[in-house]
């Protein structure tokens, strides 16, 4: 199917920071290896939705070390300082775009 799939909830990230590493590295440990491992989720099932049905679809960051690209390199770049718990985040196709600059500057 195409971006619009009832069965997928489709994610976009604005800020490719620290959260959204912690994020994308979670989802990625519960669709890869952990998917066993319930530990670190409050509902594994919510609402019929389960981390497997997670898509990151788009992205937007504002530093030039993150954008351009793909959202799984992105989380990693500097100045991204959060716990790598899940190294083996696949490779999204989505690349991170440029946001636009608002604090004034």
């Amino acid at each position: 199917m195409g971006l619009v799939d009832p069965a997928r909830i489709n994610v976009a990230i604005v800020g490719v920071g620290n959260c959204a590493s912690s994020l994308v590295q979670g989802v990625a440990h519960y669709q890869n290896g952990g998917a066993n491992e319930q530990i670190g989720l409050m509902h594994w099932d919510l609402g019929g939705y389960r981390p497997k049905d997670i898509r990151f679809v788009a992205a937007w960051d504002v530093d030039c070390r993150k954008v351009g690209r793909d959202i799984a390199q992105a989380i990693f770049a500097k100045p991204n300082c959060t716990a790598v718990f899940c190294d083996h985040v696949p490779d999204s196709s989505v690349k991170v775009q440029m946001g636009r600059v608002l604090d004034g500057f």
